[in-house]
């Protein structure tokens, strides 16, 4: 088993907002992504690599609630408070290449499910109660059972250049981090919780803070 980066998830109120936002800070325009039909969400996409992309998603007002929590804490009214000012990266997603061996060796990821979208399909870890785990420093786990979306995602000259993470239990989420073996240009430290995506784009290299 090995990890690496997928995605960052940036949270909106609604996709339009977060199309707005992808433009004035990265100078790029996103493309449409899809409905999630069991967690009431859809999203918009952008490309930060060959097997990297950025995710806007936000609460599908024509799709029906789900009788679940939704993912990534989207139910949070204190979060969903955050992103009526502005959306906000709330987390990030890690690809691995066996889903059932990352809950094995990180139970606190959640619980497989299968997920598909058109000709897309994958494995995802949903946490219990759809929350934030160590507030989103620790990745959400995904298995790809398809292509994967950033192969056909249209270039958006933006690149991933490193994920930043800090947290007060940094000693506690690096054994995490090892145990399901992730590569790639990220890396955790000791200090108030934070997010910070290091992207070159258009507009010059761009730091987006969570």
């Amino acid at each position: 088993m090995r990890s690496e980066i997928d995605h960052l998830v940036v949270a909106c109120a609604d996709l339009d907002q977060g199309s707005a936002w992808a433009r004035q800070t990265l100078g790029v325009e996103p493309v449409a992504g899809g409905q999630h039909a069991t967690m009431g969400t859809h999203n918009r996409l952008l490309k930060l690599g060959p097997r990297v992309y950025l995710e806007l998603i936000a609460i599908d007002p024509a799709a029906p609630g789900p009788a679940h929590p939704r993912w990534f804490d989207l139910d949070n009214a204190q979060l969903q408070a955050r992103i009526a000012q502005s959306p906000q990266l709330v987390t990030w997603v890690a690809a691995t290449d066996d889903l059932y061996a990352a809950l094995a060796a990180v139970p606190m990821l959640g619980e497989a499910v299968p997920f598909t979208r058109g000709d897309y399909a994958w494995r995802f870890a949903l946490t219990e109660g759809g929350r934030l785990n160590f507030g989103g420093v620790l990745p959400h786990a995904i298995e790809w059972r398809s292509a994967h979306p950033a192969e056909r995602l249209p270039e958006s000259d933006c690149t991933l250049l490193a994920l930043e993470l800090a947290h007060p239990a940094a000693t506690s989420i690096v054994p995490l981090f090892r145990a399901l073996k992730l590569m790639g240009p990220v890396q955790v430290s000791a200090g108030p919780r934070r997010l910070h995506a290091r992207l070159a784009t258009p507009l010059g290299e761009v730091s987006l803070v969570g």
